[in-house]
């Protein structure tokens, strides 16, 4: 079994101070990336070798890309998440200074919203909506029907432009499913 890759009391934790980062960088210029587990106590750093890495990956190295990402960008963010799915790492490789970790978390609050509004499902990246599962809320024993938001969205057709129907106006199917002896 492996050994920890440092000792967990000796360790700073929480945010980085602008010497811890001064301490990485000029290691990491002089040494180059090597061995995360040996480089704090090379380096001078009480941190952990994760802590580390992860500093240097997603926010230190001289070749990240800064700011908010271009229309361009987005595009084919969506056209390989199509195509890849949720393989980040695959994804921001095709864009040149942005992290996995920073194109994953511009997926999810931006561009699977932007999807949505546009009537396009995040998952399959297929017009229309999935239609959402009405909830039921039981109170006293006597349970009553509670309409969710989702049901006043439009739902595209793929052979029309424009909205088709309702989802409401769908006919409900019947999928009771009941459990019994075999019949002999």
């Amino acid at each position: 079994m492996r050994k920890p890759c440092c000792e967990k009391k000796e360790t700073n934790k929480g945010a980085w101070t602008k010497q811890e980062d001064q301490k990485l960088i000029d290691y990491i210029q002089k040494h180059g990336e090597g061995c995360w587990r040996s480089l704090p106590e090379a380096a001078g750093l009480l941190r952990c070798g994760k802590s580390c890495r992860l500093r240097w990956v997603n926010y230190l190295r001289p070749d990240l890309k800064r700011g908010n990402f271009g229309e361009d960008e987005e595009d084919l963010i969506i056209k390989l998440h199509a195509l890849l799915g949720n393989r980040w790492s695959l994804i921001a490789g095709r864009l040149p200074g942005r992290t996995d970790n920073e194109v994953k978390n511009y997926w999810n609050t931006h561009l699977k919203r932007k999807l949505l509004r546009k009537g396009i499902d995040p998952n399959n990246h297929r017009l229309g909506l999935i239609r959402p599962t009405k909830s039921f809320v039981s109170n006293n024993h006597s349970c009553k029907e509670v309409n969710s938001q989702a049901d006043n969205f439009p739902v595209l057709n793929s052979s029309t432009s424009g909205p088709v129907s309702n989802i409401s106006s769908f006919p409900d199917l019947n999928l009771d499913l009941t459990i019994g002896l075999p019949i002999m």
